[in-house]
């Protein structure tokens, strides 16, 4: 079923209304409301809502049995100042669209309104919107509530728009498609002492000094090579900003990422090898705790297939590319389906996603949604 004009007109203009209101992650009340109410015209089959806090899934039903085939969107924006000036820039101060689910949600809802128009004629075509997705929270919530079983799939498929890659042009390949990360914070306690006194105390500052380029050392390998890894220390804190007290505790925060979910257990095990050792060497205790754990999303060969037959059918050009360093919380939909992600290029000078100029270019809307479409009548017509 081809796009109208007039609906992407209206989705473009629906999509300028989620930029200017953005929700951060566990806060897509109000976005998750949108999406019901520009969704409803379209008579979804069943809406289920709540999904993981916020999530929806809008649900069309063919007449004859058959697979489930879901398109996944992000719900959430991210805590950042926007500095572009579009007409439709935020209107909330520190938050902002600067990852693009805006333009990812718009091309759902192009294809829900499609799918209104024409449903498939055998099995369901689900539209799940995701909370969540920047902190590596959203998807397990999604996938471990109950309603989810209703809306369960067969096959996953979503992108992600990618600035620096030619407009229009499709990078997709089997196997990794985005790196496995978590943040490690490492909190060392000793003992805190007079200035005048510091041999009194148990500072972690020498344990510190030596983990900066202890941690830093466990990257090595290649996106090449299928065996990247890195760890980057992103921040570092020793005892009170004051000049009376030799410090007593301190922190590091390191991001490790990794190709794969088995290597990320290698090194996060490294890692804290490194900080006990550190710390009983100066006497010190070590606290770990791990924050915004992203798995590895790894491309299954028979969605991959399905998306590279649609983009032939579309004529829209693409190649295999490469893994992403940078984290996706789609992973988790491949332990309960084959599930494959595609980057659609923006363009070779639009600003990088997380910019705070960055805006999704409304262009790509119809070219996302024709993938999609054609993804969905090739498995379930």
């Amino acid at each position: 079923m081809p796009l109208t004009a007039p609906t992407l007109m209206e989705v473009t203009r629906w999509r300028r209304k989620l930029h200017a209101r953005p929700d951060i992650s566990g806060e897509e009340h109000e976005t998750a409301r949108e999406v019901v109410d520009f969704l409803s015209p379209t008579r979804p089959d069943r809406v289920i809502t709540g999904l993981g806090g916020t999530g929806v899934a809008v649900i069309y039903q063919g007449t004859e049995p058959g697979p489930t085939v879901a398109i996944r969107a992000e719900l959430d924006a991210l805590p950042i100042f926007e500095t572009g000036t579009p007409p439709w820039r935020s209107t909330v101060a520190g938050k902002g669209h600067m990852c693009g689910h805006d333009g990812h949600m718009a091309i759902l809802a192009a294809v829900g309104h499609a799918l209104g128009n024409r449903r498939p004629r055998r099995g369901r075509a689900v539209l799940l919107f995701q909370p969540a997705e920047e902190t590596g929270a959203g998807a397990a919530a999604m996938i471990g509530d109950g309603q989810f079983a209703d809306a369960r799939p067969d096959v996953t498929l979503s992108l992600h728009n990618m600035p620096g890659l030619p407009f229009g042009h499709v990078w997709l390949k089997e196997g990794t498609a985005n790196c496995a990360s978590q943040g490690l914070r490492i909190v060392l306690t000793g003992r805190t002492a007079h200035a005048s006194l510091p041999h009194t105390g148990l500072s972690p500052a020498p344990a510190i000094a030596d983990l900066v380029p202890a941690l830093t050392a466990l990257g090595g390998g290649s996106l090449e090579t299928g065996d990247l890894t890195l760890a980057t220390v992103t921040h570092v804190r020793i005892g009170e900003p004051t000049f009376g007290i030799a410090p007593g505790e301190g922190e590091i925060r390191v991001t490790l990422r990794t190709q794969t979910d088995a290597a990320m257990a290698a090194v996060r095990a490294a890692a804290e090898d490194c900080a006990r050792a550190a710390a009983q060497r100066d006497g010190l205790t070590v606290l770990f705790e791990e924050h915004d754990v992203f798995r590895a999303a790894v491309n299954h060969p028979q969605a991959v297939a399905l998306l590279r037959n649609a983009l032939d059918a579309e004529g829209v050009p693409h190649s295999e590319g490469e893994a992403m360093r940078a984290s996706e919380d789609f992973g988790r939909f491949a332990d309960i389906s084959a599930s494959a992600m595609f980057f659609l290029g923006a363009g070779e000078t639009h600003p990088a996603p997380h910019s705070p100029d960055y805006d999704f270019p409304d262009d790509l809307i119809p070219i996302g949604a024709r993938i999609f479409l054609r993804a969905i009548h090739d498995l379930l017509d």
